[in-house]
């Protein structure tokens, strides 16, 4: 953003001075007034050119920005599937280790319970 806000500056400080350059050389010009429209004329080309010329810059600087920015954010994007990936991996992980050590739980709490509902009855016997 400085690099547009000092182009942007510069370009009109550039646009300034070629008036006030042309305006000066009318009021101090030793020549016909012929010759001095002319002379307009010639600065006047000039200075759309070299205006044109930094518009032309400026658009190939925008457009440098812009594919860059793109490319950044594809890489970015990038780096995020796969960080979702490997985040999604270790909870399926855990989600799994989870199911192991409830479903472990489960089994020896019905095996004290089988192990306990069978100790009377051979008591009784």
């Amino acid at each position: 953003m400085s690099d547009r806000d000092e182009f942007g500056a510069f370009l009109v400080g550039f646009i300034v001075g070629g008036l006030t350059g042309a305006v000066a050389a009318l009021l101090f010009a030793p020549q016909s007034g012929e010759e001095t429209r002319a002379v307009i004329k010639e600065r006047s080309i000039e200075l759309r050119d070299k205006a044109s010329e930094e518009a032309e810059i400026a658009l190939k600087r925008a457009e440098e920005a812009a594919l860059e920015a793109r490319q950044k954010t594809e890489a970015l994007l990038k780096q995020a599937r796969i960080q979702g990936e490997e985040i999604t991996l270790k909870a399926v992980d855990k989600g799994k280790e989870l199911v192991e050590t409830t479903r472990d739980t489960v089994k020896k709490a019905t095996s004290r319970k089988k192990g306990a509902s069978e100790a009377p009855l051979d008591a009784q016997a």
